[in-house]
């Protein structure tokens, strides 16, 4: 069966715009089969009553569910209808040749402006992924959306019913804009400085601890780069007004397939009243997980259960990482209901640990705060790091918070998923162990919106990071930095280097938090060129990004 005819895509397209200009709030449909057309445009986007520019695909924000099944072959073609613009799609978690990954100036030239490409791999997995735009800021302005891969056989993970929960943000504010006033000034969208009031009412730092971090120049507030003071928050490209609402019926169990599709935000999600079962992570199964609240970190995605069981509204909460905002659903018997979003919570700082200090165990030499700015670098031994104004600060005392739950959450007073809690449902493909180590060093200075690996730029790195195919490697992931950073490398999985042994998770995305190491562990076994880089939209553009290169053993 062909879907995506130029007959079946004018009616999708035009139907969805006529919903939208009535007001109504409408989702592009699901397409599916072997060969399947995607038309990446401008469009208006109607958020609130109110019209702002953004990039569609086939007419929808986000672009249309992909329903594809694990064996098939896929032919996906892009055509390009951006005036004057190269465009792309990047297979976001998906096993394909690296031809095929989507990424302009590594992959492929990119999709120029009034042209098509034509995107053709087998489907090696099954799972909840998604799809966006690896060209510019295109992302930030609509550019994604989702992909659901039915496994070949029988899922492992059962269901009554399903939903696909798009998680993002938009700005009327131009992306370009965005970037140009972070470089002007790192904090600039943040509105939620500390204050005497606050102080007083016991939110914010005392005013000494407040001196010692203006010593260092550094804001405890500072979690998000770009907040709900630009942002609104979505869910399936609609607002709490939309009040998209996923149905069920009392007693079933519903699979939420979560896809964190923001250019900047981190969420924190829960379903107040609903305990919520985790069986899978970055698309692949794990052992179920009970929790009432999990973070989620740009480009993950996580699917739950849930099992509501009275006949009534519940609400699903997304609230943005620094409380700026929230994007707001409803899970419902039955249309037309509305669940109450609750009051957003305060606002996180954060904290020496953060920094990559853990005060417990610090010589009480290193305790002056004031020289823990630019100096912190020369506690570490990290020769390989340029001292240049890209690196700000280095951890002196970075730790592994895998078991820690994301930042703001360690006093949510319920249990929040963290790393720790992944177990693999199946056995690791490859258990041996790492033939090498590579430290990389995440660094930033957030006064000059600087971002990097090792304190360099993409631009101004020459060589790629060497693998041979099918060598084992293990990665140290050090973040020098006061910010999280979701890091993604394409073309492969990796296992999250834990006490799980064989069945230790296997992931596309990691989060690294701030003045915190990750290790993960893997398998070179896709022969090509592979981006490497932080999934915060905005660091990546600023230069955190490499290039990993997996070449064929060369016989002696």
């Amino acid at each position: 069966m062909k879907i995506g005819g130029a007959g079946m895509l004018a009616a999708c397209w035009g139907g969805w715009a006529a919903r939208v200009s009535a007001g109504v709030p409408a989702l592009p449909q699901a397409l599916s089969g072997q060969d399947i057309e995607l038309r990446v445009a401008h469009r208006m986007l109607r958020i609130d009553g109110h019209e702002t520019h953004a990039i569609g695909i086939n007419g929808g924000i986000p672009g249309p569910l992909l329903r594809l099944r694990e064996g098939q072959d896929v032919r996906l073609t892009v055509v390009n209808d951006l005036p004057g613009e190269d465009t792309s799609i990047h297979w976001h978690g998906l096993l394909v040749p690296f031809q095929m990954d989507g990424v302009p100036g590594i992959s492929f030239p990119g999709i120029k402006a009034g042209s098509r490409f034509t995107y053709q791999f087998p489907l090696r997995q099954s799972g909840t992924y998604w799809y966006h735009s690896h060209s510019g800021l295109q992302e930030q302005m609509g550019h994604y959306g989702p992909i659901v891969i039915d496994p070949a056989g029988a899922d492992p993970i059962s269901s009554d019913r399903e939903h696909v929960v798009v998680l993002s943000d938009h700005s009327a504010m131009h992306p370009h804009t965005i970037f140009k006033k972070l470089k002007q000034q790192g904090g600039y969208f943040n509105y939620q400085k500390q204050t005497l009031a606050g102080q007083i009412a016991g939110r914010d730092q005392k005013s000494a601890d407040r001196l010692e971090w203006g010593k260092m120049r550094m804001d405890p507030t500072d979690i998000s780069d770009v907040t709900g003071s630009t942002y609104r928050f979505l869910i399936n490209g609609q607002t709490a007004r939309d009040n998209w609402t996923g149905l069920f019926r009392p007693g079933e169990r519903v699979r939420l397939r979560f896809v964190n599709a923001s250019a900047m935000t981190i969420f924190n999600v829960r379903i107040p009243g609903l305990s919520m079962m985790v069986v899978a992570a970055d698309g692949l199964p794990v052992k179920p997980v009970q929790v009432d609240e999990f973070q989620i970190a740009n480009a993950e995605t996580y699917d739950v259960i849930v099992t509501p069981a009275d006949d009534r509204a519940y609400g699903l909460v997304a609230e943005a990482i620094d409380r700026s905002g929230m994007a707001f659903a409803t899970l419902a018997p039955r249309p037309g209901m509305v669940a109450v979003a609750p009051p957003l919570r305060a606002r996180p700082l954060a904290t020496m640990k953060d920094m990559g200090m853990d005060m417990a165990g610090m010589d009480p030499d290193m305790m002056d705060m004031s020289s823990m700015h630019m100096g912190m670098r020369d506690q570490r031994n990290a020769p390989a790091l340029p001292l240049g104004p890209g690196v700000q600060t280095i951890s002196p005392m970075p730790a592994d918070r895998t078991g820690e739950p994301g930042q703001g959450l360690a006093n949510a007073g319920h249990k929040v998923l963290v790393y720790s809690d992944l177990v693999a449902l199946e056995a690791n493909p490859d258990t041996r162990p790492p033939g090498r180590t590579i430290e990389i060093h995440l660094t930033g200075n957030m006064e000059r919106y600087m971002w990097a690996f090792d304190g360099k730029k993409l631009s101004e790195v020459g060589e790629p990071i060497p693998f041979t195919a099918g060598e084992r490697v293990r990665i140290v992931l050090i973040n020098d930095t006061m910010m999280n950073h979701p890091i993604h490398l394409h073309g492969h999985f990796f296992e999250l280097a834990t006490d799980k042994g064989d069945h230790a998770p296997r992931k596309h995305t990691v989060n690294v938090q701030p003045g915190s190491t990750v290790t993960f562990d893997l398998t070179a076994d896709a022969i090509g060129d592979w981006a490497f880089h932080c999934h915060m939209l905005y660091h990546m553009h600023a230069g955190m990004m490499r290039v990993v290169s997996v070449r064929p053993a060369v016989s002696a």
